[in-house]
């Protein structure tokens, strides 16, 4: 986080070139197999508690299937060993889903645990965005980025947002925990903790958050060992 901070005060600055914004980084991957299970532990206990539950979301469950392989190829790429082998055939899969489900998430975007993806089609995140824990993303929603001004860069959303079908997040800005943003909004400002979000330009419209829209919850103490995996494996691995 700190070296795209000083990447975007530069670009204010106009000392370096917009470029910097969008240049590949490793800031999302998990470096850990045991810490990539843990995380799709996580994201599929979002979908369901079934018999069979993995199986049967990787098959049938577009959003989910993209998450696992978008983690996969996250791990993979980070590991001199599986870099130029398992990397690349996860790689190519992954491109398969983006094509076919219209999903593009780039594997090293930092992403907490318990994502969901409902629907899918035109979803797109930027690279540099950061998402919390236990978030929803619906169909044909944008995520983007800014690339001049006071506002360049891309969004962070806390823990339990939901964003709804059509909306638009854009811009260096933060959006509160528990927050939903409305359908077709277009928000370009940061919003506090618990916001409902909507319009064009978006505003707060009240303080009611995403209960009810944000169900099935990783707990607390799975976010946490989650993290610390994650951390435990950045540090193992430099």
């Amino acid at each position: 986080m700190t070296d795209m901070k000083e990447k975007i005060n530069s670009i204010k600055d106009g000392s370096d070139d917009m470029s910097q914004l969008s240049r590949r980084h490793t800031r999302g991957n998990i470096r850990s197999f045991k810490a990539v299970v843990a995380y799709i532990k996580a994201d599929l206990h979002r979908y369901s508690d079934t018999r069979f539950k993995f199986v049967r979301h990787f098959l049938f469950t577009p959003g989910f299937k993209y998450t696992v392989l978008m983690r996969l190829t996250g791990w993979a790429s980070t590991s001199l060993v599986l870099k130029y082998n398992l990397a690349i055939v996860l790689k190519i899969l992954l491109s398969r889903c983006r094509y076919k489900y219209g999903i593009a998430i780039p594997e090293y975007t930092e992403i907490g645990p318990g994502l969901f993806i409902n629907r899918f089609g035109g979803i797109y995140i930027n690279g540099d965005a950061v998402i919390g824990p236990n978030c929803n993303i619906a169909q044909m929603t944008i995520i983007g980025q800014v690339n001049r001004g006071e506002k360049a860069g891309s969004p962070t959303l806390g823990a339990g947002c939901s964003v709804a079908a059509g909306a638009c997040i854009v811009g260096n800005i933060k959006i509160g925990d528990y927050s939903i943003i409305g359908n077709n909004a277009v928000v370009t400002n940061n919003m506090p903790v618990n916001a409902v979000i909507g319009g064009v330009p978006a505003r707060q419209i009240s303080s009611r958050g995403s209960t009810g829209y944000v169900n099935r919850m990783v707990s607390e103490a799975a976010v946490e060992r989650c993290r610390l995996l994650a951390e435990a494996a950045w540090k193992k691995r430099g």
